[in-house]
C-alpha cells in the first residue's frame, strides 16, 4: 500500500510539474503600467478613489497619498475612469507602450457618489463587484483605515449574510450560512492566496495571524460555496484577505491605540519602491490586553460535581506579529514577489471540550509568488509550533482528582497536564493517561500554478495545486507514536466564461477535480448564467462545496483514547462496521442581483436553496448497548491504545457521517448615499432549514431519535443591521446598530439554548434547562437577542496625522454571542495615526 501511495503522490507531483512548465512557457505578454495621482481641486491626494480602465477587468485603488498603479496593461489606447466618493466621476484617454511607464494623473471635483469596485475573489481574476458570479462583501481600505481599533475582523459583523460572534475582548469568529460550531473549519480563509488555516485543525488562524492592520487593503467575503476554484473546505464561504502594494501604498505608518481591559496596540507599516525595479514593504505590531472575568464552569465526566474555576486560568492575551515582502518586476507588469511573516500568541480560544489556554502559539511562513498578466505560480512553506498549550476544562479534572485523592498542590499542578488519577489516595489507585497539554510541531507545503487568457471571447482559467501536510503533536493529541503524520492531496481546477456578444448575456462554468491520500477524490462543478445592462447584473448559479475531515477528525487521540479520529473506521464486539469518514457536500442553487442606481444606490439581493449530507458529526460515543470497540482499522484496540483489555474499549468518542438537511434564506443589501459625504447602510438575511425527523439517518447522536441536536444549525433565523456613515476630507464616523435574532447554539459539551425538556443531552442525559447545568456544562440560556450599538469618530488634524475612538456595545448591554464566553460589555478604544 505505501509503495501505490507514493507512485500516486510521485504522479500528482509530475503533473502538477508539467503544469508549471506548459503554461510557463506562454507567460510572458507584451504589456505596460500605468501610474499616477487623483488629487482633488485643492491638491489633497485622495485615499481609496477607484481608477478603472474602461472595457476591461483592470484597475486600481489609491494609496494614503492619492497615488495608483495599474500594471499588466496590454499595450493600446484605452480610456481611464476614476471615481470617488463624494466627487464628480472623471474619464482621460491614454495611450500603453509595451515596456514602459504611462503617467496619468487626475483632478476631481466635489459631488459624486458611488463607483463600481474591482474584486478578485469571485473568478481568481479582476472584474467589477456588480458583475462577479457570486454574492459577495468587500471591506475597502478606506473602511479599515477608518475603524480605530487593532482588529479589522470586527467591520465583518458590518456585511450582509455573515455571522459574527465575538468570545471576548479579543476573541472573535465568522461564519457564512449556518452550522457554527466552536471548531469551525468550513469557511476558508485565506491571506495573498495563502491558505490562513492551521495545519492539523484546518481551523481559521484568527487571532494567530500575521498580518498586521494597516497592511490589509482590502477583505473580501464570498458567501456561498466557494470549492470549485479554492478547494476543500470553501464550503460556505470564502474569506480573503489582500494586503497593499508597496509600489500602490508607499510611506509610513504608525499607529498607536488603547482601551478599557488594559488594551494597548502599537504597529507600524513602511513600504518603499527604490527604484523601477525594486520595491519593499514591512509592517510589525505588538497588542495586549486582558479577558473579562469570566469562569466556564467546569464539571467531572458525569456532570454530578462542579469545580470552582479552570485550573491555569490566565487571563491576560498578548501577540506580536509581523510581515515583509519584496517585490521584484522583471518587466513591467511581470513580478515576482518574496515574503515571509511570523506571530506568536498567548490568548484564550474556546472548543467544543471547553476552554484552551494558548501559550506561545507560533506560525511561520515564506512564499514566492510570480506574477504575470497570463501566469501565476507560488510556493510557500508553512510552520506551526507550540509546547505549553493546555485544555484547562481537561486539566481542571485531572488536577482535582489528584488533590481529591490527598496530592500535595504542587504535584497536582505538574501532574494535571498529563494524567488523571483513578483512586482514593496516593497510595491507592492508578494514574490515566488523560494528556491535557497540547504540543504542536506541523508543517505545510504548498504550491500552485494558474494560466488564463482570452480566445474567441472564451475567458478561460486552468491551474493546479498541490498540498502537502505534516503534523506532528509529539504524541500530545494525534497518532503520531510512530512519526509524523505526512498526507498529501492535489487538485486541477479550470473556469470558462463566455459573453453572448452585446446582449449582456454571460455564462460561466467551472469544475475542480481533487484527490487526497485519505479520503480519495473528488469532483466539484459550478456554473452560472448572468444578464448585465445598465441596470445591473442578475444571475442564476449552482456550486458544490465539500467540508473536508480534518487531521483531527481523522487521526486525534486525545486523551488518553478518550477521543479517537475516525481515518480508519472502526469494529464493534458484535460485528458491526463503523465506516471511515467520507467528506461532508453541500449543493447550493442561488439567484442574485447586483446594481448601482444613479450612483446612489447600491443594491445587493440574493436567495439560496441548499442540499447538505454526510455531515461530520459532532463527538459520539460508539460503544453503545453493552458493546465495545474491538478493532480501529486492522489494529486491536490494545495496540491502538495501550492497557485496553481484549474484549475491548467500553468507550471511545469519535466522528461518523450522518443525515441530510436542506436549508434556504436570502440576504439584502442597500447602500445610500444621501449626500457625498453621508451614507446609510441596511442589511436583512433570513436563514431556516428542513431536516426530516423521521430519518433515522438523521439521528447524528445515536440515540434512537432526531432532535435539534442531532444537526445544530447554530444560526440565527433573522439578523438585521443598519449603519449611518460619514466620511469627508477632515471628519469621519459611523454608526451601526446589528441585531441578531435569539437562537439555540450547541457545540461538543458547549449548550446555549432556552428550556426545552423534552430535548435531551448528555450520558446520563439530562434535559435542556436554562440557567442551569445540562450535561457538563452550564446552559446560560439561548444566544442573541439583543440589540447592539457601535460608534466611533474620528479626526484627521493634518493629512498626516489622525486621531480617532471607537465604543463597542454602546449602551452595555448584556450581549452573550458564544458559547464558553462571557458577556461582552462596553468596550472603547482610541486610536492616534501617524502617515509619513
Amino acid at each position: 500500500m505505501m509503495n501505490q501511495l507514493l507512485q500516486k503522490r510521485g504522479r500528482g507531483l509530475l503533473l502538477f510539474v508539467a503544469l508549471v512548465v506548459m503554461i510557463a512557457a506562454t507567460a510572458m505578454a507584451q504589456t505596460g503600467t500605468i501610474s499616477g495621482t487623483v488629487k482633488s481641486k485643492t491638491g489633497e491626494g485622495l485615499s481609496g478613489a477607484n481608477v478603472a480602465i474602461t472595457g476591461t477587468t483592470m484597475g486600481a485603488s489609491t494609496d494614503a497619498n492619492g497615488n495608483y498603479t495599474i500594471p499588466n496593461a496590454p499595450a493600446g489606447n484605452y480610456r481611464v475612469r476614476v471615481s470617488f466618493i463624494g466627487y464628480e466621476e472623471i474619464l482621460q484617454n491614454v495611450t500603453v507602450v509595451a515596456g514602459q511607464v504611462t503617467t496619468l494623473n487626475f483632478e476631481l471635483s466635489e459631488g459624486g457618489l458611488i463607483g463600481d469596485p474591482i474584486v478578485v475573489s469571485a473568478s481568481r481574476r479582476a472584474e467589477k463587484l456588480t458583475e462577479a458570479p457570486v454574492t459577495m462583501a468587500v471591506i475597502n481600505a478606506r473602511g479599515i483605515d477608518e475603524f480605530p481599533a487593532f482588529n479589522p475582523g470586527e467591520l465583518a459583523a458590518r456585511q450582509k449574510g455573515v455571522d459574527y460572534v465575538r468570545a471576548g475582548v479579543l476573541g472573535a469568529g465568522l461564519n457564512i450560512r449556518g452550522f457554527n460550531s466552536a471548531f469551525n473549519a468550513k469557511n476558508l480563509q485565506m491571506n495573498d492566496a495563502r491558505l490562513s488555516t492551521l495545519i492539523a485543525t484546518s481551523l481559521p488562524l484568527g487571532a494567530l495571524s500575521t498580518t498586521v492592520k494597516e497592511d490589509i487593503e482590502r477583505v473580501e467575503l464570498i458567501l456561498g460555496p466557494a470549492a470549485a476554484l479554492y478547494g476543500p473546505n470553501a464550503h460556505n464561504g470564502l474569506v480573503n484577505t489582500i494586503t497593499k502594494d508597496p509600489r500602490n501604498y508607499p510611506g509610513t505608518t504608525v499607529a498607536l491605540g488603547g482601551g478599557n481591559q488594559s488594551v494597548a496596540s502599537g504597529r507600524f507599516r513602511h513600504a518603499n519602491a527604490v527604484n523601477e525595479k525594486i520595491a519593499y514593504k514591512i509592517s510589525g505590531e505588538y497588542s495586549r490586553g486582558e479577558e473579562f472575568a469570566y469562569t466556564d464552569t467546569v464539571y467531572n465526566a458525569t456532570g454530578a460535581i462542579a469545580y470552582p474555576q479552570e485550573v491555569g486560568i490566565d487571563r491576560d492575551f498578548d501577540s506580536i506579529r509581523g510581515e515583509g515582502a519584496l517585490y521584484y518586476t522583471l518587466k513591467p507588469g511581470t513580478d515576482l514577489v518574496l515574503a515571509a511573516g511570523a506571530s506568536n500568541s498567548n490568548n484564550i480560544g474556546v472548543t467544543n471540550a471547553g476552554r484552551n489556554l494558548i501559550v506561545d502559539w507560533r506560525i511561520f511562513y515564506v512564499q514566492a509568488r510570480f506574477v504575470s498578466p497570463h501566469f501565476f505560480a507560488q510556493v510557500y512553506p508553512s510552520w506551526s509550533k507550540t509546547e505549553d498549550t493546555f485544555a484547562m476544562n481537561q486539566r481542571t479534572q485531572n488536577y482535582w482528582s489528584f488533590k481529591n485523592a490527598g496530592f500535595s498542590e504542587a504535584e497536582a499542578l505538574s501532574r494535571s497536564l498529563h494524567q488523571f488519577w483513578a483512586g482514593t489516595s496516593p497510595t491507592a489507585g492508578v494514574a490515566l493517561n488523560r494528556e491535557a497539554n497540547f504540543k504542536d510541531n506541523s508543517r505545510r507545503l504548498n504550491a500552485e500554478a494558474q494560466y488564463n487568457n482570452t480566445w474567441s471571447g472564451f475567458t478561460v482559467i486552468a491551474g493546479a495545486q498541490y498540498q502537502q501536510d505534516v503534523a506532528d503533536s509529539k504524541h500530545t493529541y494525534l497518532f503520531d507514536q510512530k512519526g509524523v503524520i505526512d498526507l498529501y492531496q492535489y487538485g486541477f481546477y479550470g473556469q470558462v466564461e463566455r459573453p453572448f456578444g452585446t446582449s449582456g448575456f454571460k455564462v460561466t462554468l467551472a469544475a475542480r477535480a481533487d484527490d487526497h491520500e485519505f479520503y480519495g477524490f473528488n469532483f466539484i462543478p459550478k456554473g452560472g448564467l448572468l444578464y448585465s445592462s445598465s441596470a445591473g447584473t442578475w444571475r442564476v448559479t449552482y456550486g458544490k462545496g465539500i467540508a473536508a475531515p480534518t487531521i483531527l477528525n481523522l487521526s486525534a487521540n486525545i486523551f488518553g483514547g478518550l477521543l479517537l479520529g475516525n481515518g480508519e473506521g472502526f469494529t464493534l464486539s458484535d460485528g458491526t462496521k463503523i465506516p471511515a469518514l467520507e467528506v461532508e457536500t453541500i449543493q447550493s442553487v442561488e439567484a442574485g442581483y447586483k446594481g448601482i442606481f444613479g450612483r446612489k444606490l447600491y443594491l445587493d439581493a440574493n436567495a439560496y436553496y441548499n442540499f447538505s449530507e454526510n455531515f461530520i458529526s459532532p463527538t459520539i460515543n460508539i460503544a453503545t448497548n453493552g458493546r465495545t470497540v474491538t478493532r480501529r482499522g486492522d489494529l486491536a484496540m490494545s495496540e491502538v491504545v495501550p492497557g485496553t483489555p481484549a474484549t475491548g474499549s467500553a468507550f471511545v468518542l469519535t466522528y461518523l457521517n450522518f443525515g441530510k438537511v436542506n436549508t434556504y434564506g436570502f440576504d439584502l443589501g442597500l447602500n445610500y448615499y444621501l449626500n457625498g459625504y453621508v451614507n446609510l447602510v441596511l442589511n436583512y438575511s433570513f436563514f431556516d432549514f428542513d431536516l426530516d425527523k423521521n430519518d433515522l439517518k438523521n439521528d447524528g447522536n445515536k440515540n434512537g431519535k432526531v432532535d435539534e441536536n442531532d444537526l445544530a444549525i447554530n444560526t440565527p433565523k433573522h439578523k438585521m443591521s443598519a449603519g449611518l456613515g460619514l466620511s469627508r476630507a477632515k471628519y469621519f464616523g459611523n454608526l451601526f446598530v446589528r441585531w441578531v435574532d435569539e437562537y439555540d447554539f450547541f457545540s461538543g459539551i458547549n449548550i446555549a439554548a432556552k428550556t426545552n425538556r423534552s430535548l435531551l443531552v448528555g450520558n446520563p442525559a439530562d434535559p435542556v434547562v436554562e440557567n442551569a447545568r445540562v450535561f457538563r456544562d452550564f446552559n446560560e440560556g439561548p444566544l442573541g437577542g439583543v440589540v447592539n450599538v457601535d460608534l466611533s469618530a474620528g479626526y484627521r488634524i493634518s493629512p498626516n496625522v489622525s486621531i480617532a475612538g471607537h465604543v463597542t456595545n454602546l449602551f452595555d448591554e448584556n450581549v452573550r454571542e458564544f458559547v464558553a464566553s462571557p458577556a461582552i460589555g462596553r468596550l472603547f478604544s482610541t486610536e492616534l495615526k501617524l502617515n509619513f
